[in-house]
């Protein structure tokens, strides 16, 4: 079967919350070309395609939780094969800022940036600006990436900026910041200090390659 095809499959299967139909076709296609391959070249595509329409407003919550389900699923399956993309992109560090709690956009990142390769610290909910920084010296990782959800919350980002600035760390420490705040009030991402921001969980590779002059692919051999 053409592969456009099984993308547009693939793609319908997690528009329409089938967990199962997408992941049977997904075990179909590593048995016949692996796990790395089915991740490159099936699931990567699809996945961008729904960052696309999350950008655009155009798939629903339901649709982006189920897409980073399937991406954990074909992680751990990737992993249980020893076919999983080796995590050589890394580490970066992230967590929910002080007094926020709300951690499944959280969560979504961790998976999609793990799927593409990068080693993830996740420090979890309600994390002072000295922890991020703190943990991101320890692991020598050159992104932070802050979650909140709210303004009242994402006003507490500003913390970490001048954490990493007070320390000297500005050149060497990039500051990422998401969440549904950031996504309604743009201009909020430069008022806490990020260096960049992106609309949906899916796209989080992208940005983290961007911030540290990466290119987003992956090595096939």
């Amino acid at each position: 079967m053409d592969i456009e095809a099984v993308r547009a499959r693939l793609l319908d299967f997690i528009l329409i919350g089938e967990r199962k139909e997408a992941m049977d076709l997904l075990d179909g296609w590593a048995h016949r070309f692996h796990w790395r391959a089915t991740i490159l070249e099936l699931l990567e595509p699809v996945l961008d395609e729904i960052g696309k329409r999350w950008a655009a407003e155009k798939i629903s919550l339901a649709a982006g939780y189920m897409a980073g389900k399937i991406a954990e699923d074909v992680f751990l399956k990737a992993v249980q094969a020893n076919e999983a993309i080796p995590l050589t992109k890394g580490p970066v560090v992230i967590g929910n800022i002080e007094d926020d709690y709300h951690s499944l956009g959280r969560k979504l990142v961790t998976i999609f940036l793990r799927t593409a390769g990068w080693r993830v610290i996740d420090l979890g909910n309600d994390v002072r600006a000295e922890e991020f920084v703190d943990a991101a010296v320890m692991n020598g990782a050159k992104i932070i990436g802050v979650s909140a959800m709210m303004l009242t919350t994402a006003k507490n980002i500003r913390n970490v900026r001048r954490e990493i600035d007070n320390r000297g760390l500005s050149g060497s420490i990039k500051l990422a910041v998401g969440g549904a705040v950031f996504k309604m009030r743009p201009e909020l991402v430069a008022d806490v200090g990020g260096d960049g921001t992106v609309a949906s969980a899916v796209d989080a590779p992208r940005l983290m390659a961007e911030l540290t002059g990466m290119e987003d692919k992956h090595d096939l051999t």
